[in-house]
């Protein structure tokens, strides 16, 4: 009996340290900004676009790239994922501006040249400071926000609360709360969780036209949450699954034409 007590224990206390851990180190985990340092557009070479450096109602400063659209073309506003920076997403940029879509591409903060450090109530804020230079410039009517995985998150929270022309939500998730229980199905994830974007319950307050664009081969966020966020979202929507598409691979798959049609409707 003492040595089963003692395996009992044990259990408990390696269970107790895992979720200690979890709690702790979770926005370690979170958001893993690969890089800090501040690369300007040309030299990441987008040289069509300006930097900017927008203050926070919180104080932090943070980047974001701006190209202008042609006359009458749409601005996309784009939230990148969390283990990426906006320099790696330079051959989608210039393929997306090359019709004359205007863009302007987030730095959150904390990644790349932008201050502070990261956590939801954080992005939400860095959206909100991107949507305000996309207001002074442009109708809403001509704003799209675009997020991919993390960035869906922030994508509907700032959709949710302004008028924008368009939605479009690549690889997207119902909640982070979601995506941490089924990858850790043995721990309290939702009651550790400190970020949990909760789209799923925001994405009812959204009016405008949403596309999903997800891969059927994605195991980082499944195209079951995909799905669900789907079912919730009002119309006018479409989705559109990728049958070889995964969470990295999408340009590949034609995902850019796909945004490209929904824009040009």
């Amino acid at each position: 009996m003492s040595s089963l007590k003692l395996l009992i224990a044990a259990a408990v206390l390696i269970y107790g340290a895992m979720a200690i851990a979890m709690y702790v180190f979770q926005r370690v985990v979170m958001y893993p900004a690969p890089q800090t340092t501040r690369i300007a557009p040309a030299a990441a070479g987008l040289p069509q676009a300006q930097e900017h450096t927008l203050d926070t109602a919180d104080g932090e400063k943070i980047i974001v790239w701006h190209v202008a659209p042609q006359a009458g073309k749409p601005v996309v506003i784009f939230f990148h994922g969390n283990g990426e920076v906006i320099a790696w997403r330079v051959p989608r940029f210039r393929e997306l501006v090359a019709d004359g879509i205007g863009l302007i591409a987030v730095s959150y903060r904390g990644y790349g040249g932008s201050s502070g450090s990261p956590s939801e109530a954080g992005l939400i804020a860095d959206s909100e400071a991107a949507y305000k230079l996309a207001a002074s410039l442009y109708p809403p009517d001509r704003i799209v926000v675009w997020g991919y995985s993390l960035g869906s998150g922030v994508a509907v929270a700032l959709a949710s609360k302004h008028p924008v022309g368009r939605l479009i939500l690549e690889a997207p998730f119902t909640s982070a709360a979601d995506i941490g229980a089924a990858a850790f199905p043995y721990l309290p994830v939702r009651w550790l969780i400190k970020d949990s974007f909760h789209s799923d319950q925001r994405i009812a307050t959204v009016r405008a036209p949403l596309l999903i664009l997800h891969g059927e081969k994605d195991t980082v966020v499944p195209i079951r949450f995909g799905e669900r966020l789907f079912a919730l979202a009002n119309e006018p929507k479409r989705m559109i699954r990728f049958p070889q598409g995964d969470h990295v691979n999408l340009e590949g798959q034609g995902v850019i034409k796909a945004a490209k049609d929904f824009l040009a409707d």
